[in-house]
Parts: structure tokens; C-alpha cells; sequence
């Protein structure tokens, strides 16, 4: 049920207790597996109890995605933790549910996912260093990659090396392991191939985490993880009998983590798959837990609206059988002008003086992007509410600008905000716009139906989403697709792996472009997740340090206080 808003966060008070935070919405400290004061996992018994009931009364579920993301940041997370909290500013319960950050962004270039300024999770370097569930999953990934080289050395159960794609995985961006050779040394040390590593929030393992909709689920679904192919029949983690014991690591990670936003408003962080390498959602365990007992849930998906927002739709959204009452599309004006292609950023070096400029022209050439993005959101059926993630150095002109263009492209409403600087206050314009976009009802689609082909799946997305004009397939590709089809995978929903700088799979080609081909190298098959991972371009599922990592700047003072984190 819904819970009285009497029990709202306080904002002007500081950090609260954890069973404070979870009393504001219903759950009591029965519900709780306390971490200390600040921070507790959802009980086991309440997770199953939320996951077995009835889908009945529920709070409003509101998507935020953005414009394809720029090195500028165009506060996505800052966005949903400042809804979250403009909402409870307007008498609303609320809660705000995000992926738990991973080593890999928080070390390297990307920073943490946990908002900032005066719309961020409290405390941080719990946040983005102590949660831990990263390392269940990374610990049940290479515990299968274990049994898999196990059998190959004892041939106990038929796999042809060739069609194994499972690859060991570390929670740090490290391109030496992208490709590696194991099993040198003689028979004792194992078969010898080429294999390599992926960064953890790639793993299948994570997508499963993300995806089940309960324990039971999540165990039937380690098994169905295909191992390899002896011929053309799967062989899965359960033959290998793995599924089991990793079901067992992840018997803790499975429950959500229950924290706050620096205003004392409920934040469930759970699960971290890529946005642009896996399908970038958190957990459908925590919507579950959380929208019976809220107004509004705020749910935030990986990157731009043509990434996680698609994903949400037609991979989360399937398998939850949950669906948004509006999106939200965050930009910022540097970042639509940026997409004019005039500007030249390049990570660690300063942003151009002139995009902080007025510059009507070149925030219309940029705007393309704005409003493809704003008509993939409406392709799904749902009310889109543009959200602009103000700065000082907007013009006026810019803001009407970008008014007039949304308004023709869609977009329901366009509300300005000051999350960063004024938190829930700067938010409560935009909750009431989210309000009434939410009052309007939805009628929400998947973009394509799971009898399609593959191929035509990809086809849908490439040209409808990404601006493609065909799409074409390496032999690999071909030759991938082919046996998954043979062996019953062919009706799964696709994942795409591209880049996420651009709606096409090239980086350089900004706004909206169009009239090329999206190429697609390699297929994956990710069966425990429930979908086909389809590689484009130059994609890759082990990012590398970049010139200035994050790392450079964390610390910890001579009190023992970690510093330098975003």
C-alpha cells in the first residue's frame, strides 16, 4: 500500500538512519539486513514476499534516459536522484532505484553513477566502493569459466573449444586482458586457447542478477547459461553442474541495497550491467519491492534513449512485465550544441570556451539528437517529458529553442531544473511535469515481436533507432546466428553492443546521423539473461584506463576518509 507522506524525509536534517529511510516508506526493521547505519540489504523474506504478490495497486514508474551522452555529462543521475527528491518536496512518497556502481567507472573515466552535487547517494564511498555484490557475481562468472576449462582438459562432457564464448571477468578496466591465452604448460595446466577477459558489469551473470524476478528464477536461469556447443546441441552450466553452487555465491547480491540520496529519500541500488555493452538497468527484484510502496518510483537506464532506455522496454520490461507511466529525457544545452559536430572534445583536455556561449544556430544543428531521442521514446508508446539540466551560462534564446524543437518532435513537457545546485528544491518544476505526464496514460510497446528473426530485430532497431539504412553481418555474424537459431534461441529479444557516443555505431558521427550501414561483427548468446548480444562495430566488453583516470584523484585522509570520489 501506500504510505502516509507525513513519514517524508526531512531535507534539512543530515545523515539518517538506514531504518529511518526505510520507515519513510513502510518497511519495517524486520525488512532490513542491517550493514551498518547507513546502509542495509532488503531481507531475504521480503524480497520473496514482494516478488510472490499479486501485481495490484502500485506507485507510478517513471523511465529516465538522456540524449546520447557527451564528456560533458549530461546528469542522468543527478536528474532521477533530484525527481526522486522534488517529488517528496511535493507531498509525494517516492523512491529513487539506480545501478550499484562498478570499480571499472568509478577507477577509469565514467566516475561512479551516484549523482553529485546536491543530488547524490549518501554515503558515497560506501556507495561506490562497498557494496560488493559485483564481486558475487564476479566470483560465480569465473567459477563457470573454471568448470568450463575443467571439462575441456578431462573431455568428461563434449565441447567443441571453438563455439565456448564464456570469458573470465574483473571489475577493472584492464585492455591487456582483452585477449589472452590460458592453458599453457603442459596437459596439467589445461587445454590451450585464446580467450580473454571482460569487465564485470558485462557479465551474463550481472544481466541475470538484473533481469530475475526472483531466487528461483535467478537459479533457473544460471543453469540455462550455455557453456559451448558440442555439434549443434547446448551445453549449459547445469550440465556442467556449476549453476548450483553459483546460485550460492550470489544468495546475498540477490537481495537489494537500501540506502539515501544526500536528502534523505530512498534509493534501492541494485544490480550493474553496462548500458552499452549489456542491457543497463538495475533490478527487477527492487521495482518489485519498491512501487508497492511508493507514489513514484524513479528507475534511471544506462546512457542515451537509443541504449538503455531500449533495452528497459524490450528486454526489462518483458521479463518484468512492468511497464513506465512516463520517460524523462535529460540534456543540457553544451550537450545538444556539442552534437553539432563544431566542437572538439577530448577527454583531458579543456571543454571548448564558445560552448558555454550563446550559439542559437549550432544548439539547432545539435538538436537532431535531442529529437531523435526524444521520438525513440515515443516509438515505445509513453509520455516524454524533456528535462534540462540547467547551467548559468544558458541564453534565454537556447531555452526557447530547445522548447519550440521538443514540442515538435513530441515531447509532453519541457521543465527546467537545478538539481545539482539546489537538489529537491530545483526538482519540484519538473516533478510537477512528470506529474501530469504520468496522468496521461501510457500505452507501452515493445519495437519488435520476439517471432521475428534475428536479424529483422536488429534491422527494426538499426533503422528505427539508430538512423541506419541497412545493416550488414560478418560471417561470424551469420555463422553465430545460425547455430543459435538451430539450437531453439532464435525467439530471444536482442541486445545490442555499441558505442555509446553516438546513435550509430561509430563515435565520431554525432547528432543524428543517417544513411549508413550498421555493421554487426559477432553474436553472443546470453540464454541465462534471456537474450541474443549482438556486437556492432568496434565495441568492446573490456574497456581500458583512460590518460587521466579517476583513480589519479582517490584517497584516504589521515582519518581514515576515502576523498577524490564522484
Amino acid at each position: 500500500m501506500l504510505h502516509d507522506v507525513a513519514l517524508r524525509p526531512n531535507p534539512t536534517q543530515g545523515l539518517r538512519d538506514v531504518r529511518e529511510v526505510a520507515a519513510s516508506i513502510g518497511l519495517l526493521e524486520a525488512d532490513l539486513d542491517l550493514h551498518g547505519r547507513y546502509r542495509a540489504k532488503i531481507a531475504r523474506d521480503t524480497v520473496d514476499a514482494a516478488c510472490a504478490a499479486p501485481s495490484g495497486r502500485r506507485g507510478k514508474y517513471v523511465l529516465v534516459s538522456a540524449i546520447t551522452p557527451t564528456p560533458l555529462g549530461e546528469g542522468k543521475t543527478v536528474t532521477a536522484i533530484g525527481l526522486s527528491m522534488g517529488f517528496w518536496r511535493r507531498g509525494h512518497t517516492a523512491a529513487v532505484a539506480i545501478r550499484e556502481s562498478t570499480l571499472g567507472p568509478t577507477l577509469g573515466v565514467k566516475g561512479g553513477g551516484a549523482g553529485g552535487g546536491a543530488a547524490h547517494i549518501v554515503p558515497l564511498d560506501e556507495c561506490l566502493l562497498g557494496l560488493g555484490d559485483a564481486h558475487a557475481v564476479a566470483n560465480a562468472n569465473n567459477l563457470l569459466a573454471a568448470l568450463i576449462d575443467d571439462a575441456l582438459m578431462r573431455r568428461a562432457i563434449p565441447i567443441d573449444p571453438s563455439t565456448v564464448q564464456w570469458r573470465r571477468v574483473v571489475d577493472i578496466s584492464d585492455r591487456a586482458l582483452r585477449r589472452i591465452v590460458t592453458g599453457l604448460g603442459g596437459h596439467a595446466n589445461g587445454v590451450p586457447r585464446e580467450t580473454g577477459f571482460d569487465i564485470t558489469a558485462a557479465s551474463e551473470v550481472m544481466a541475470i542478477l538484473a533481469l530475475s524476478r526472483d531466487g528461483r528464477d535467478l537459479r533457473a536461469r544460471l543453469g540455462r547459461i550455455v557453456a559451448g556447443f558440442d555439434g549443434e546441441r547446448p551445453v549449459t552450466a547445469e550440465q556442467l553442474r556449476g549453476a548450483g553452487a553459483m546460485a550460492a555465491l550470489l544468495r546475498e547480491a540477490i537481495q537489494p541495497n537500501l540506502m539515501q540520496t544526500v536528502e534523505g529519500t530512498p534509493a534501492f541500488i541494485h544490480a550493474g550491467p553496462f548500458g552499452n555493452i549489456a542491457h543497463g538497468n538495475s533490478s527487477i527484484i527492487a521495482d518489485l519491492v519498491a512501487l508497492p510502496r511508493v507514489e513514484y518510483l524513479v528507475t534511471e537506464a544506462g546512457f542515451g534513449a537509443d541504449m538503455g532506455a531500449e533495452k528497459f522496454f524490450d528486454i526489462k520490461c518483458r521479463a518484468s512485465g512492468l511497464a513506465p507511466d512516463a520517460a524523462v529525457l535529460v540534456a543540457t544545452v553544451p550537450g545538444i550544441k556539442s552534437h553539432s559536430g563544431r566542437y572538439r572534445l577530448v577527454e583531458g583536455r579543456p571543454v571548448p570556451a564558445d560552448l558555454w556561449r550563446e550559439n542559437v544556430p549550432d544548439l539547432e544543428a545539435g538538436a537532431t539528437n535531442l529529437t531523435a531521442q526524444i521520438r525513440n521514446l515515443r516509438a515505445f508508446g509513453v509520455p516524454v517529458v524533456v528535462a534540462i539540466n540547467r547551467y548559468e551560462t544558458d541564453a534565454p534564446a537556447e531555452l526557447r529553442a530547445i522548447r519550440s524543437l521538443a514540442a515538435g518532435a513530441g515531447a509532453v513537457a519541457v521543465a527546467e531544473h537545478w538539481g545539482f545546485t539546489q537538489g529537491g528544491a530545483g526538482c519540484v518544476g519538473l516533478a510537477n511535469a512528470v506529474e501530469e505526464a504520468c496522468a496521461l496514460g501510457a500505452q507501452v510497446e515493445p519495437l519488435y515481436r520476439l517471432e521475428d528473426s534475428p536479424e529483422a530485430k536488429i534491422r527494426t532497431l538499426a533503422v528505427r533507432l539508430y538512423g541506419a539504412a541497412d545493416v550488414s553481418f560478418t560471417p561470424d555474424a551469420r555463422r553465430d546466428l545460425e547455430r543459435y537459431v538451430k539450437a531453439g534461441y532464435g525467439g530471444l529479444p536482442v541486445c545490442v553492443a555499441k558505442t555509446h557516443l553516438s546513435l550509430s555505431h561509430d563515435p565520431a558521427l554525432k547528432g543524428a546521423p543517417h544513411g549508413y550501414t550498421f555493421p554487426i561483427r559477432g553474436v553472443r548468446l546470453a540464454a541465462g539473461a534471456g537474450y541474443l548480444y549482438a556486437l556492432a562495430g568496434d565495441i568492446l566488453t573490456m574497456p581500458g584506463m583512460p590518460s587521466h583516470p579517476r583513480a589519479a584523484q582517490i584517497d584516504v585522509d589521515g582519518d581514515g576518509r576515502v576523498t577524490g570520489l564522484v
